[in-house]
């Protein structure tokens, strides 16, 4: 199938198939766009909507976002996950404000802090309709099964092949809609598990499907044992059933989000809590719970400490708060940590 084939079945199956109400379709700017392809970044579609609607009715354009406090942006970002993507959409968006235009080339793009070549390329081509070709998840899925191309598409090898086909087929016309309908099939149609054959349009042409072996592409990635690390959570309650929480450093997991003190053991938490002089009036280590991260599991052990003399924390306060339980939506928490505050921030 040519270049100018797989557009046209792509764009005539769009207009009658894509979508076309997401919010971030909607009065279309480069922001609006860069914000929804960070968020669509590990997170499906009807996650993000609430997220996205909720972000851009307080951060409306760049400059809003660039004058934002980053506990404020966190805060709307609580629960989403993969918290980089946050503080350098703030970053960005400083830069951004501070040279007074949005960049619209693709060296000037990739040069943000966040901002990789397929964003860009979504960015350029959805926003400022120049032609260039976007791989993300979905479009990867898309070729790899059109073309049968064999290997992990996370792999540089499969990687610049796939690049390579997505810019063959990428158009100069109608290039907004083209990069819109080539997502919306794979999240819609070419699907991960129980893809919709009968009624994709390339169908007549995909490789996989011409040799029934759609379900081996892609290729999965290498299986890899994950590591485990051990935490003890401490939630520290005062007389008031405030908990203390932490501001964590800027960078690594959970990054400028607030959370409890974390540490190796109990006797190790314990031993805070000793050095802090705090007078324990009750406390009680709950069952294991497993978050997982990419790269490892956390199995963390909630340990409630009851206190009659949280005073002793003045000292540390220009790090440290003591939450209440209607701060909830007002700073920026990872989400296990949320729900540990949902649970314990009521007398139990």
């Amino acid at each position: 199938m040519t270049p100018e084939k797989f557009q046209k079945k792509l764009l005539d199956w769009f207009d009658l198939h894509g979508r076309k109400d997401l919010p971030w379709q909607q009065n279309i700017t480069p922001y609006r766009v860069w914000l929804s392809e960070t968020m669509l970044q590990q997170t499906q579609v009807a996650t993000v909507i609430d997220y996205f609607n909720a972000f851009t009715g307080k951060f409306p354009d760049v400059e809003s976002l660039a004058q934002a406090p980053e506990d404020d942006v966190l805060a709307l970002w609580s629960g989403l996950g993969y918290y980089a993507r946050a503080r350098n959409l703030h970053k960005t968006a400083r830069i951004i404000a501070a040279q007074g235009y949005f960049p619209d080339s693709l060296a000037e793009l990739v040069n943000m802090p966040g901002i990789g070549r397929s964003t860009a390329g979504a960015i350029l081509s959805i926003a400022f309709k120049n032609s260039h070709p976007i791989l993300d998840g979905n479009v990867k899925r898309v070729l790899t099964r059109f073309r049968a191309i064999p290997g992990w598409p996370g792999s540089s090898q499969v990687e610049k092949l796939l690049w390579a086909i997505s810019s063959d087929l990428t158009p100069v016309d109608r290039v907004a809609d083209y990069t819109q309908a080539i997502m919306d099939l794979g999240a819609t149609v070419c699907t991960r598990s129980k893809p919709a054959c009968s009624v994709c349009p390339l169908v007549g042409a995909c490789s996989a499907k011409a040799t029934n072996t759609v379900a081996l592409f892609p290729s999965p990635k290498p299986a890899k044992t994950l590591p485990v690390k051990e935490k003890v959570f401490l939630l520290l309650r005062d007389p008031d059933h405030q908990i203390w929480l932490e501001k964590r450093p800027p960078t690594g997991i959970w990054g400028g989000l607030w959370s409890v003190p974390e540490f190796d053991s109990i006797d190790e938490a314990q031993q805070w809590c000793g050095l802090r002089q705090l007078s324990i009036k009750w406390q009680q280590a709950f069952d294991v719970k497993r978050h997982t991260f990419s790269h490892y599991h956390l199995d963390y052990t909630p340990l409630l400490v009851d206190t009659n003399n949280p005073t002793n924390f003045v000292m540390e306060a220009n790090q440290g708060l003591w939450y209440k339980a209607e701060q909830l939506n007002d700073l920026g928490l990872a989400a296990p940590i949320k729900l540990l505050l949902q649970h314990f921030s009521e007398d139990k």
